[in-house]
């Protein structure tokens, strides 16, 4: 298998984790409408900042980042150092770099081997307005507003293990695909940092891939950033716990996510459900093309008919260890401890065929 496909749900109660654009002297939420009725969201850029900090936070040296573009009339734009080689973050998050070189411009790609879905509500929510006064020892108040909501939200996510600390290579000529490294350098910088870097083909293309113990640590640092998620707006106002609360997991042999409709909304917009005979169905579907087991973390007291229900869709599953289920924190430094103990190493590479 070569694919970890996935959908979390994060819930939030009486929070205000990722806000939008104000209105005046209002903090507005993220929401979009869907059939004249308003779904908040949390963005996957602000899912993966979080992601990226928490990692941070333990221990991952994060890649710098340049603001340039400040004179009036250019182009703003941000960016990290791109060097994948060196920093976790660029290698698993990805980026785009244009730099000036000599009399042309050069631009340097990595789109993400850890793709995220937006992170939306499972059932329409009207946000509450909250007022505010800033009165203390001042004679003229301030007056203030921000809204805050309480809904879980769902999102999906594929990793794409093969390519996590493999760099496919533009040649000098300009041929090879667009998520590249510069021919004339990628080599000299890969084996400056990493000893025993060395190249290959990759799906058709030439690629530097770092050995594969640095690979098994950034993808095992990745699922621990998930087991610790931590961040968010206004937690001043509105703390709340971001690790997921149910989140499934399944290798596939190729980049398809067959968990959208286990993890979705009712239909009739009453709120979250999670159904064991559509993940059945889709296993079935799929056969050959997944390995077992499927893990499933679900927090205790989350939801905890729609458990029992979902346990007992699966009973036969469960029982016979081809479904797991334990606490999301326990399920994912589980699987990071296997991926650097080596055994998932199979995943690394792309499954004969």
């Amino acid at each position: 298998m070569a694919f970890l496909a996935g959908k979390m749900v994060l819930a939030v109660e009486a929070g205000a984790p990722n806000n939008g654009a104000g209105d005046g002297t209002t903090g507005r939420v993220k929401k979009t409408r869907i059939r004249g009725r308003d779904y908040p969201y949390v963005s996957a850029q602000a899912f993966r900042r979080w992601l990226r900090d928490t990692m941070t936070a333990a221990g991952s040296v994060p890649s710098p980042t340049e603001r340039v573009g400040k004179a009036q009339g250019k182009a703003q734009k941000a960016t990290t150092a791109a060097d994948p080689i060196q920093y976790v973050d660029d290698d698993l998050f990805g980026y785009m770099k244009a730099t000036a070189r000599s009399d042309d411009a050069a631009t340097t790609v990595r789109d993400t081997p850890f793709m995220v879905g937006t992170f939306l509500a499972v059932e329409p929510v009207r946000p509450t307005e909250d007022f505010g006064v800033m009165s203390r020892n001042i004679s003229d108040p301030v007056l203030h507003a921000h809204e805050f909501y309480t809904a879980d939200l769902a999102a999906p996510f594929l990793l794409d293990v093969p390519r996590v600390g493999t760099f496919t290579l533009q040649a000098a000529n300009g041929s090879g695909r667009a998520n590249y490294l510069d021919e004339k350098t990628a080599l000299a910088v890969a084996s400056a940092v990493q000893a025993g870097a060395t190249t290959q083909t990759f799906r058709d293309h030439t690629a530097v891939r770092l050995p594969l113990a640095p690979r098994r640590e950034r993808v095992a640092v990745l699922f621990e950033g998930l087991a610790e998620l931590a961040g968010g707006a206004k937690k001043a106002l509105h703390y709340g716990d971001r690790v997921p609360a149910l989140l499934v997991m399944v290798p596939m042999a190729g980049g398809v996510n067959p968990l959208g409709f286990v993890i979705d909304g009712a239909a009739d917009g009453t709120g979250l459900q999670v159904r064991g005979d559509v993940l059945r169905g889709e296993l079935a579907a799929w056969q050959g093309e997944w390995e077992p087991p499927v893990l499933v973390g679900w927090r205790p007291g989350f939801r905890d008919v729609l458990r029992k229900q979902f346990e007992a869709d699966l009973a036969e599953e469960i029982t016979a260890g081809t479904v797991v289920i334990d606490h999301p924190r326990t399920v994912l430094l589980a699987l990071a401890a296997r991926v650097r103990s080596g055994q998932h190493d199979a995943w690394f590479d792309d499954p004969a065929r």
